[in-house]
């Protein structure tokens, strides 16, 4: 029904912001990864939202991106796990990160969101991974940074860390186990596809 206001930020609370459009003022509930990255109050800002209807509520959910929206869409779609609990998840993971974590079955990642245990976290991955795929993820990892911070540094990240996700896959170890042990390399650090896969392997042999 409402794809997304665009209005000055008149107050942000806990869980939520107030946004004035046309006098009117919505209250929205949002993650609070988000929140903190909202400007301050008095500015204009875009909300992509969802509305979500119930027999005794009509609730407002924002995002600052519409593929964060559309992640939000694909989570409530799991068995279990409704507005409140997805917008949980999305208060801890950013869209990327949590892709890329039920690409890698990392359930503990997931399980960080209050709410949320390992067996909803388990059951998220089996509905979920199959239907994210390791080379859009990444394409939109980079769209992402694109959007975000258009600079030269983020494509040469994305690209060293797909060089080496190969890599590690073509030594033997699963998607799921590259993943992993690449979300704990620091690529400021290591900025060249040799370094990272000596880093990854020193880590590989310390699981």
């Amino acid at each position: 029904m409402y794809s997304y206001f665009k209005g000055e930020l008149a107050e942000i609370l806990p869980g939520a912001v107030i946004l004035e459009v046309n006098q009117i003022g919505y209250e929205i509930q949002m993650p609070e990864k988000m929140l903190a990255q909202l400007p301050a109050p008095g500015s204009q800002v875009q909300i992509f939202t969802y509305l979500n209807v119930r027999e005794d509520a009509m609730n407002l959910f924002g995002f600052l991106s519409r593929d964060a929206l559309e992640l939000f869409q694909i989570l409530i779609t799991v068995n279990g796990i409704g507005p409140k609990a997805a917008l949980a998840i999305l208060s801890v993971l950013s869209p990327d990160e949590l892709r890329f974590a039920v690409l890698g079955e990392d359930e503990k990642t997931i399980a960080q969101a209050p709410g949320v245990g390992n067996k909803t976290a388990k059951r998220l991955i089996m509905e979920l991974k199959d239907k994210f795929s390791l080379e859009d993820a990444f394409e939109q990892k980079l769209a992402n940074h694109v959007e975000n911070d258009a600079n030269d540094a983020n494509y040469a990240g994305n690209r060293v860390k797909t060089e080496a996700l190969q890599a590690l896959t073509a030594l033997g170890y699963s998607s799921a186990e590259a993943l992993q042990v690449l979300q704990k390399v620091d690529f400021g650090v290591y900025t060249d596809v040799e370094a990272v896969l000596k880093e990854a392997l020193k880590k590989m042999a310390l699981v």
